[in-house]
């Protein structure tokens, strides 16, 4: 059973990917700087929510299943998987510099015949670029691109599920990669490693754009004083060709905008579609606080505003990129006197108290604990889950 490393292995991305693998029977060693989340794993604990995940944690930590902060165990592994996010700059472009470093400080560490994998999202042409480097570093390793394809919370159980894109440099670097992930799931869907930059990107580009398209006639029509969720109903009911129609939310978290945007710079950002879809994601935030402050006889001076769900998503404690912080920054400028509650968040309110002292309720996040609250104050909720 191949020994493997995963770089950056205690992140949303990592965990259940290690997981999975630790699960299957490879020896699998979590590698990572956030020495925090190392303590926190090797504790038996995990730094974030997932489902199934902790079940898994204790039945592989210490068995097939390690976690370190040093670097040096990498050497004397088979694969090495890096799990490196690439973000966008505030020029709005693609950001893979922490990835080339991460990479070149792991070219030491790496034999030849290794497996390097790519686990992360890579913008078009980054790939090349990693194998240059390896190849002007003297490296021997065969290198593959298999990007993750989870949603957030539920990662553990799709990777078992969802079919692998696999791609590699060589033919000797794509049976490798296929020797791993065909133990995880069934289906392998092969690719050249340009076809797996660009699907990546394309889809979650294309996610972004189906929720942009749900939330501008979400607008559109509250704006004209036509109840959306009905006219959703209207629309959808019985009718196969929109079977598959988004609904309007709050569109955020580290992905989907991100990858519209590296779409965009590859394309010399001429992708007005992305773009526009930017807009109305984005904006939806600024919506809901103006649709708000009409219930309250247009102002919200002073009124204690209570947002409910930070997170960006369902049943989650990650806060990374929530709407809902956009959402109190423009309520803070409107100066309303503003709760946070979420139960995922333990500075958060008290649901009890923030339904006591709210004047007026915007719900960021429908989680569950929200499901049966009817706020008997102005509110505004996008996601029509509390009618």
């Amino acid at each position: 059973m191949k020994k493997i490393a995963i770089i950056g292995g205690c992140g949303h991305v990592g965990i259940p990917l290690g997981l999975a693998l630790a699960s299957r029977g490879f020896p699998t060693t979590l590698i990572d700087m956030n020495a925090e989340a190392v303590e926190t794993i090797r504790s038996g604990r995990l730094p974030f929510h997932e489902e199934g995940a902790q079940e898994i944690l204790n039945e592989t930590l210490g068995n097939t299943l390690q976690v370190t902060t040093e670097p040096t165990g990498a050497a004397s592994c088979d694969a090495l998987i890096f799990v490196i996010g690439t973000p966008v700059d505030e020029h709005m472009n693609p950001c893979v510099n922490e990835v080339m470093k991460t990479i070149e400080s792991y070219i030491p560490f790496m034999a030849d015949e290794q497996l390097v994998v790519m686990r992360s999202t890579l913008y078009p042409g980054t790939f090349r670029i990693i194998e240059r480097m390896l190849h002007n570093a003297g490296k021997k390793t065969r290198l593959a691109f298999c990007p993750e394809r989870i949603l957030q919370g539920k990662g553990i159980t799709e990777i078992f599920q969802l079919p692998q894109i696999v791609s590699g440099n060589s033919p000797e670097a794509l049976e490798a990669a296929k020797s791993i992930f065909s133990r995880l799931t069934e289906t392998l869907i092969e690719a050249t490693p340009e076809e797996a930059e660009l699907a990546k990107l394309m889809t979650n580009s294309w996610r972004y754009l189906e929720f942009a398209i749900a939330n501008q006639f979400y607008i559109m029509a509250q704006s004209s004083g036509v109840d959306f969720h009905r006219l959703y109903r209207i629309m959808t009911t019985d009718y196969p060709r929109a079977s598959h129609f988004a609904r309007p939310g709050l569109t955020a978290g580290p992905c989907l905008l991100k990858d519209t945007l590296q779409l965009a710079s590859f394309y010399n950002n001429n992708f007005f579609l992305g773009h526009s879809a930017m807009l109305v994601n984005e904006g939806l935030a600024n919506f809901l606080v103006e649709e708000l402050e009409k219930k309250l006889g247009g102002s919200l001076n002073q009124k204690t505003i209570a947002i409910f769900g930070m997170t960006f998503k369902v049943d989650s404690d990650d806060i990374r990129d929530s709407l809902s912080f956009k959402i109190k920054k423009k309520l803070e400028q409107k100066l309303a006197i503003v709760l946070t509650v979420d139960p995922y968040l333990a500075d958060a309110c008290p649901i009890d108290e923030a339904l006591k002292k709210a004047q007026g309720i915007i719900l960021g996040m429908p989680h569950t604990a929200f499901r049966d609250i009817r706020p008997n104050v102005p509110f505004v909720d996008c996601w029509n889950a509390w009618g």
